[in-house]
């Protein structure tokens, strides 16, 4: 069994999903330290000007998990992220087949961050008809820092696969996972070229883009590479 873990993200990258596709098991790494200005409270997407962050406001203290960050309510940055998103891709090829999910995603108010992440990403699994089992780090109980930390997931799960982000090759202690015969695969990802609106590619911008462009049936395509 192949297992799968990474932080909740707003609106991820294509790269995001690749790593879902290659898992039986994917786990939201939910309970470990919020990492300010990095993709846990936002992402990129394209505009007329070239590329544009939609960040949620947060209630942050150092320190905190993931899971114990506020959304910042006070400011109507659902109505804003919704009225960005329209004016960035309201001419492109897909827009009206998509855009209701983004409506749908942005029509509730959520009081932490960790909600809208995860039901940003099962909003994308679902319009591409993707089926993965999904948990959170924080219901399986596990104890220790780092690697060993990714290690006492994969053992609660039973897997003998780990896919890891190819980042990690720095810093990621293999022979850890070695010791309870789990195998380390480093994910391979690079986003192919798609047409976007307003000129020459930026890679890496929120899948989102790249559904609005090209659809879903090219988006499988593209993340499954």
């Amino acid at each position: 069994m192949k297992v799968a873990i990474h932080q909740p993200q707003y609106l991820a990258w294509p790269g995001y999903f690749n790593k879902i596709l290659q898992a039986d098991i994917f786990v939201f790494l939910d309970d470990v330290q919020y990492k300010k200005n990095e993709w846990q409270n936002r992402n990129r997407i394209k505009s007329a000007k070239g590329e544009l962050w939609l960040t949620i406001p947060v209630h942050y203290k150092f320190g905190q998990k993931i899971n114990e960050v506020e959304i910042d309510n006070k400011i109507f940055w659902r109505k804003d992220h919704l009225k960005t998103i329209k004016v960035c891709y309201r001419k492109a090829k897909y827009f009206d087949e998509f855009f209701p999910y983004i409506e749908e995603l942005l029509s509730k108010e959520y009081k932490m961050l960790v909600d809208i992440n995860i039901e940003s990403v099962k909003m994308v699994l679902s319009y591409l008809g993707i089926n993965k089992k999904l948990i959170c780090s924080s219901e399986l109980k596990v104890e220790g820092e780092k690697t060993l930390r990714l290690v006492n997931i994969c053992k609660k799960l039973n897997c003998d696969t780990y896919i890891s982000g190819s980042g990690a090759k720095e810093y990621l202690d293999v022979e850890e996972f070695k010791k309870y015969n789990i195998n380390v695969v480093f994910q391979e990802y690079t986003t192919p070229e798609y047409q976007q609106l307003f000129g020459s590619f930026i890679p890496n911008l929120s899948i989102i883009d790249m559904i609005f462009n090209v659809g879903k049936d090219k988006t499988l395509n593209l993340i499954s590479g």
